[in-house]
């Protein structure tokens, strides 16, 4: 599991818009894999990515792992335009008068072990990402499901109580070997330090905290990848990871804007500035007696934040000022309040509830200043150098705010925390499960009955125009009453060496910047 907003999180985080990606090439020169490979294949090669860190690899219960795609399959994909598109399924129909899936699988697909994958893997998987007592985050995706039948081992059925607009997508879930985890503890079980899929490559080592070790599967379904190992290399401060690239230690890492900049123009790098639909924002706990008793300053927290000066200053001009989660998705509702930068409107805000201003400057409410915390997870100098100009920003407006790296995340006890979610697929992806009530992904207790309504009726509608009125409604309402505030979607700086061929830089990368190896089975390397 990624060290991400999921830590600390229980036992132990349609289709997009087309978007026109900018690539920017290092010195000029387009990067290696923006075309055609010609000729046979290059040699067999090692690549070394530098990664953040795993204490499992365990996609049933976790999101966000870049290294899932290469040890797993779903029975759908996303393709490069991140579309919907067979994978362990080779063909599938929809049953509108029963709400019913069927799922044709790809004969002949086996695990790492040797044993045959069967459609009992694929019902094991999704009941037990559904069981609540083991406590995945993506079990609301599957909340419609009423019925999985395994018609025979290569067919197999979903019968959900109503439509799930974003369903296909939800099959992109990685499938898990029921031989190997039957009967385990689905959190903690052994498997989740040597896992065993179905993908393009398999484990071959895992040093704690050093690297994992992937070797190409010879016997993949889909046909067996050029590069013969790919090497996680576990380095989780950003600056470490920058270093080591420059050193040559790393082929692939996705770097901050600052450090990927150092590569621009140099000899033997390529660098690949692409657009995700991943955004920042603070996070506020409502649990929390503060918010509790403080919900209506949000907006002028929201307003006091300066969102062009942060992405100029620590982005590097490579984002955009954010102020809802679906912008950059069809389904955007650009018609909302933005809370644009405006802090004599957010002192208005705070003194209309009543707030007075102390001798220090600082907003009093009940004789008690307007105090909170914001904490940021351990090794993001991005999110931290964030959180940092925006608390000032905050300060500036009069409510006395601050920032913490703290050991281990505390959801139900901190006051707030930058947060980062997003997703380039259906509009109900980081949607549904983030802002509905008691939702799996849901860490902040946000709960608005009618947020609810709006994200159900765009779930369970086929129709367009109805989905788009109540995404409209539904944004106009997180506006009115915000969860986040948020302050801007960032860019994915990967550096890479021109040794690397295959790369697709058309696609929107995700949360995390997730999605670069999409494709990972036809990537070359030269020797």
């Amino acid at each position: 599991m990624r060290k991400s907003e999921r830590n600390g999180q229980k036992r132990a985080g349609m289709l997009c818009a087309v978007l026109l990606l900018l690539l920017t090439a290092c010195g000029g020169k387009e990067p290696a894999g923006t075309g055609e490979t010609e000729g046979e294949p290059a040699a067999a090669a090692t690549l070394v990515y530098g990664s953040g860190d795993y204490t499992r690899i365990n996609p049933a219960m976790d999101e966000h792992g870049e290294i899932n795609i290469l040890l797993f399959n779903g029975l759908t994909a996303h393709n490069g335009k991140n579309e919907v598109v067979p994978c362990l399924a080779k063909s599938w129909e929809f049953d509108g008068t029963s709400n019913t899936y069927t799922f044709h699988l790809e004969e002949g697909v086996n695990w790492h072990d040797g044993e045959p994958f069967t459609a009992a893997d694929v019902k094991f998987t999704i009941e037990a990402i559904m069981d609540p007592d083991n406590g995945s985050e993506n079990a609301p995706n599957y909340e419609e499901v009423k019925e999985i039948t395994v018609v025979d081992d290569h067919t197999i059925s979903f019968r959900l109580a109503a439509q799930n607009a974003a369903f296909l997508d939800y099959m992109t879930m990685a499938v898990l070997p029921k031989h190997l985890l039957a009967g385990e503890d689905m959190q903690e079980s052994d498997y989740f330090r040597n896992p065993v899929g179905t993908g393009p490559y398999k484990l071959e080592s895992w040093d704690a905290g050093q690297s994992i070790v992937l070797t190409k599967n010879e016997d993949y379904f889909q046909g067996a990848p050029h590069i013969d190992k790919v090497i996680f290399k576990i380095i989780t401060d950003d600056n470490a990871r920058a270093l080591q690239m420059e050193a040559g230690e790393l082929d692939l890492a996705l770097l901050t804007p600052k450090d990927a900049g150092n590569f621009a123009g140099r000899e033997g790098y390529a660098c690949y500035d692409m657009k995700t639909s991943d955004y920042r924002g603070i996070l506020f706990n409502f649990h929390h007696e503060f918010w509790k008793e403080n919900r209506d300053i949000i907006p002028a927290v929201c307003c006091a934040i300066d969102r062009e000066a942060i992405i100029d200053a620590v982005l590097l001009g490579q984002g955009m000022p954010a102020y809802g989660p679906l912008q950059q998705n069809g389904y955007n509702n650009e018609n909302v309040d933005h809370y644009d930068y405006d802090p004599e409107r957010a002192r208005r805000i705070l003194e209309e509830a009543g707030c007075t201003r102390g001798e220090e400057g600082i907003y009093e409410r009940d004789g008690r200043p307007l105090s909170f915390v914001i904490s940021v997870g351990a090794g993001d100098q991005v999110r931290l150098d964030m959180a940092r100009a925006a608390a000032q920003q905050i300060r500036e407006v009069g409510i006395d705010c601050s920032v913490e790296i703290p050991a281990q995340v505390d959801w139900n006890g901190q006051m707030a925390y930058l947060i980062g979610w997003g997703s380039p697929f259906d509009a109900d992806d980081h949607t549904y499960k983030v802002f509905g009530t008691d939702k799996g992904a849901n860490y902040s207790g946000y709960s608005n009955t009618k947020v609810d309504g709006y994200l159900t009726q765009a779930r369970e509608s086929a129709d367009a125009e109805v989905r788009a009125e109540a995404y409209k409604r539904f944004q106009e309402e997180l506006a009115a009453d915000p969860p986040y505030a948020f302050i801007c979607y960032i860019h994915a700086n990967y550096v890479a060496k021109t040794t690397i061929h295959g790369i697709s830089p058309d696609t929107v990368m995700g949360h995390h910047g997730v999605g670069i190896f999409w494709n990972i089975a036809d990537w070359t390397m030269e020797e």
